[in-house]
């Protein structure tokens, strides 16, 4: 007869404890939630034991009492490393990092009597430790990390690390889309201040790289203290004084010489052919100085660093160069006063602020020289801004603890150039044109649209949060609101068209055929076939943008081993005219998060968790400046009878017909322009996965993930539809066309749904509200879909090497990106060309921008040996979607969309795989379903680091990165224009674009004492 083992519950438990303490700090033990700037200590012990937490680094120490279900907690710890001790026993260390909770048990689990004050907790340097108590998707780096690692330095690039991440498109900047989200949609925060731009979502103010602590990156499931956001969240933590003065200095150098130039292609032939080309070449130069130490012992503490960079780029492109210097004169400045042990106050204060001059040459198609030809402008731009933010955290009970925030930052986006004076914008599509491939004549460069010099925003919030432990539940709530000002506007470059006005003109010359109507209205005289299409344009005021939110969570312990979370965020939002009247007011949005974490085994080894939320995005300032401010817009026609040969402009013949105004000038009644119904943009999303232990470093995971868009938020601006179901519903024809002239001026609506408008029904001024429904707009509902399963392993930093490696299967499927456009580069957020028309929607359903399929990531650092240590990224990626964009055709069912370009899904020929067009079919046009033209190939990308700290000169440190060390030629994107606006196909369709950065080699070396 066998004997059956018998189990012994003490051992098993000291089992348990042992081996949640070897997995890492960061494995939680009771209650706790996430903070943004935070994190904190939680364990066990006997009831009425007291345990202590101290910092040696600034002498900050708090005592509590273990409550009677052997619980204790001390939230709200600074980042850094602690010691714990219970009752004067021996101490503990143990590492706390943002958003996380450390465990230290002093007893076993399960309550038993065995004590484990032998043992020494070592803070984990796994990216994604295994938090039982937390139901977020969450990746952390901390400074020592990024310093091992060959990451191009920058908030950007170290989230891209994270799962669920792709680089968004360059013609926004160096962003990372979150989620199949535009990179507008993202959040960001710099010890817990919100300092997003929110004009377009496209900027954000940046501390200098070297002032890093840790950068946490939420990519979903975020809980109900963080909003504004359908992407992902940002979340930097600056470093801070101790009581040891330390003083340093680094240098970051990547020479020219050693970058072997960014890529473009051009068609020398005009034949479909493309010639790939090197030239862009980047000599940058980063310095640091800092200081940090005590300014009173043990209470007030200094961290300072100021950071000069001077960058000096090259870009030759197919038809001109560019040569720019830009200089960014930064610093951070970082007080932390202990008031008391319960009370403390801290005052950051960083400047962002970046000079860029630039002068721009044109010359002759294919000299690819640098400099050559004739200067034809330079161009003075300026960014970033002061930022300060003032913190108060006090304990007020060892159950209760409070904080407030209070925080004002600038932003500028002041712009000049010199070239708007002479060089107006002229882009001539007559069939006889001879020019560039997108129809541009003239000297004019960029967008043509001047900026005011003048345009920048500042930002006020405050916000406060409390945290209060009731047992099995701990309850978190907050309440916080900001302001956002703007100053903004904007003309096309060229002379004063007017005395009386600021800016130049708009060009476009077409071919015509007489009998025809053009867009004002009038019709084509006999003889005529081309035409000057003039169109002037101005905008611009001071605008306010309001947001507030409240928000209460409960994180309640179940079971010792199931952890619910319930969570509810409520917001509000309010955008004002130039006149400071509302013409956007939404209260009292619902934002539900829900969620769970299991922990299967009961000793943090094994995690199956989940959650469901809604989440909103406020509506932006760029939507105040386009809709609510004084705009003057209208176009007139001309016979065309020759061009500038310099700059590009016509000597016009008589004019055709009236001026057509879209916009007058004055600033529209807020009751006109905007839905009464709107709702914000805003999505659900559902997570559901499970995290392993294999072993003491080791860890896999998987997730799942589904997003979808509930409410896009664009303008429309054909009201045909609204017309037609006026005259239907007793309304007469003038009333009708009233209802009609409404939405035409472009309407911001939720597209898809019911349209709720105040028009001028009998022309007297008096509004009256019209309720059209969504069947008589013919606008279909805007949708983004999605659906992503993450595999993900890492192995924890044991002083000799840490790994991650993720896998990201993914869908975007939608007929809108959001906030802005990737496929045609619009970021002009909330009012893109998407829905202006019902024919630009038509076969818009498909593969989103963002879509890429497969992402394979793996990076992490070996230590050579004492001295040596070598870190790598990789990166496989496969490519996006392409479109093909052409002219709406005459005989479509929305006629008015051609007027448009090539903005359609329809193109004028049949195009194969390849991109080459059979001109054979002609018209009428195909419908190319958006994604449905194939993809752009995979890009393979790896990055290596050699680091060195000689032993023979202590705080020394020197290392090599070489961004792409196999110099890979992959790209982005490609061109998605198949046709010119006249239905005739381009040369440089599916032509690379928005090549990977080039090989370069960036030299450091940082000496600290």
């Amino acid at each position: 007869m066998t004997l059956a083992r018998k189990s012994n519950p003490v051992r098993k438990a000291t089992r348990r404890t042992l081996l949640s303490l070897a997995l890492g700090a960061c494995f939680a033990g009771g209650v706790h939630a996430q903070s943004n700037t935070s994190g904190s200590i939680v364990g066990h012990a006997a009831a009425g034991e007291t345990i202590t937490v101290t910092n040696p680094a600034t002498g900050f120490s708090r005592s509590v009492t273990v409550g009677s279900d052997g619980s204790y907690r001390f939230p709200a710890l600074p980042t850094g490393q602690y010691q714990v001790a219970r009752d004067g026993s021996q101490p503990r260390s143990v590492n706390v990092s943002v958003g996380t909770a450390s465990n230290v048990d002093f007893t076993a689990a399960s309550g038993g009597a065995t004590t484990l004050d032998a043992v020494t907790v070592v803070g984990s340097s796994a990216v994604n430790p295994i938090d039982v108590s937390s139901v977020e998707s969450t990746t952390i780096l901390t400074e020592q990390q990024i310093d091992m690692l060959p990451v191009a330095r920058d908030a950007t690039n170290v989230a891209l690390l994270a799962p669920g991440t792709v680089r968004g498109d360059g013609r926004f900047g160096n962003l990372a889309s979150f989620g199949g989200a535009s990179v507008a949609e993202n959040v960001y925060y710099v010890n817990g201040f919100n300092v997003t731009n929110i004009v377009k979502g496209l900027a954000f103010s940046e501390i200098p790289f070297e002032a890093l602590q840790e950068q946490q990156v939420k990519t979903g499931g975020y809980g109900a203290e963080f909003g504004r956001s359908l992407g992902g969240v940002v979340n930097m933590i600056t470093k801070r004084g101790t009581n040891e003065w330390k003083f340093g200095a680094n240098a970051f150098w990547s020479p020219d010489s050693l970058n072997t130039g960014t890529r473009f292609a051009y068609d020398p032939q005009r034949d479909g052919s493309y010639t790939v080309e090197k030239g862009a070449k980047t000599d940058t130069l980063r310095y640091n100085l800092y200081a940090s130490g005590p300014l009173i012992k043990d209470r007030l503490f200094l961290f300072a660093l100021y950071q000069g960079e001077k960058v000096e780029t090259r870009t030759p492109f197919e038809g001109g160069s560019a040569f720019s210097k830009q200089d960014t004169p930064q610093g951070l400045v970082k007080l932390d006063w202990s008031i008391t042990d319960n009370h403390s106050l801290e005052l950051t204060a960083f400047k962002d602020t970046s000079e860029t001059h630039t002068v721009n040459y044109q010359r002759t198609p294919g000299d690819l020289g640098i400099g050559g030809g004739e200067q034809i402008g330079t161009a003075e731009t300026e960014t970033g801004g002061e930022n300060y933010i003032l913190k108060w955290t006090g304990y007020i009970t060892d159950n209760l603890t409070l904080s407030a925030l209070y925080g004002r930052g600038e932003y500028s986006r002041g712009s000049s150039d010199t070239n708007s004076a002479d060089c107006p914008i002229v882009v001539d599509t007559r069939a006889t044109a001879v020019v560039g491939p997108l129809g541009v004549q003239g000297c004019w460069i960029g967008t043509g649209l001047v900026g005011d010099p003048n345009a920048g925003d500042v930002r006020k919030a405050w916000r406060f949060d409390g945290e209060w432990s009731l047992g099995d539940h701990l309850i978190r709530f907050g309440v916080d609101r900001e302001e956002f000002s703007t100053l903004d506007g904007s003309v096309y470059s060229g002379t004063a068209y007017e005395p009386e006005t600021p800016g130049g003109i708009f060009w476009r010359y077409s071919n015509a055929t007489a009998g025809a109507t053009l867009p004002n209205g009038a019709v084509v005289p006999d003889g005529v076939t081309e035409v000057v299409r003039l169109r002037y344009f101005e905008n611009g005021g001071n605008f306010l943008t309001k947001n507030s939110a409240w928000y209460i969570e409960d994180n309640w312990n179940v079971t010792d081993t199931f952890l619910a979370y319930l969570g509810v965020r409520n917001e509000s939002f309010q955008n004002l005219n130039s006149l400071g009247g509302a013409f956007i007011d939404v209260k009292d949005t619902w934002a539900p998060r829900l969620g769970f974490s299991w922990d299967v085994n009961g000793d943090s080894t094994f995690k199956v968790f989940g959650n469901a939320g809604r989440y909103y995005i406020p509506v932006y300032a760029n939507t105040n400046v386009r809709l609510a401010g004084s705009e003057l817009d209208y176009i007139e026609y001309y016979r065309f009878t020759g061009i500038d040969p310099v700059t590009g402009a016509p000597t016009l013949g008589a004019q055709i017909g009236q001026r057509f105004y879209n916009s007058e000038g004055g600033v529209p009644d807020p009751r006109g322009v905007v839905d009464n119904e709107i709702k914000p943009m805003y999505q659900d999303e559902y997570i559901v996965g499970a995290q392993m232990a294999l072993g003491d470093k080791w860890s896999l995971g998987i997730r799942a993930i589904k997003r979808e868009l509930k409410a896009g938020m664009d303008d429309v601006c054909d009201g045909s539809g609204a017309e037609a179901w006026a005259l239907q519903n007793g309304y007469d024809e003038d009333q009708a066309a009233n209802i009609r002239a409404a939405i035409d001026h472009c309407f911001l609506t939720n597209p898809g749904g019911a349209l709720s408008i105040n028009a001028d029904l009998n022309g007297d001024g008096t509004l009256t509200r019209v309720d059209v429904p969504a069947s008589a707009m013919g606008y279909p509902k805007a949708s983004r879909k999605y659906s992503a399963v993450e595999f993900f392993v890492e192995r924890a930093w044991d002083d000799k090497w840490f790994l991650q490696a993720s896998y990201t299967y993914a869908k975007s499927l939608g007929n809108t990106e959001g906030y802005v456009r990737s496929d045609n580069g619009q970021d002009d957020a909330g009012i893109t060309t998407s829905f202006d028309l019902p024919g630009l929607v038509e076969g818009g359903n498909g593969y989103l921008p963002n879509d890429r399929r497969h992402s394979l990531k793996v990076f992490g650092a070996y230590k050579l040996a004492d001295e040596w240590t070598v870190g790598a990224n990789l990166l496989l990626q496969s490519g996006r979607p392409i479109n093909c964009f052409g002219v709406y055709p005459e005989t479509g069912t929305n006629p008015a969309a051609g007027s448009y370009g090539a903005e359609s899904f329809y193109c004028g020929y049949y195009y194969d795989d390849t991109g080459a067009a059979d001109t054979g079919n002609g018209y009428p046009s195909y419908l190319h379903r958006r994604g449905t033209s194939g993809r752009v190939p995979w890009v393979h990308n790896l990055d290596l680091r050699l680091s060195y700290e000689p032993r023979w000169a202590k705080g020394l440190k020197m290392s090599m990165a070489v961004q792409n060390v196999l110099d890979s030629e992959d790209y982005y994107r490609v061109q998605d224009v198949a046709d010119d606006d006249t239905g005739a196909p381009l040369s440089n369709y599916r032509h690379p674009l928005s090549f990977a950065s080039p090989r370069s080699v960036q030299f450091s070396v940082q000496y600290e004492f």
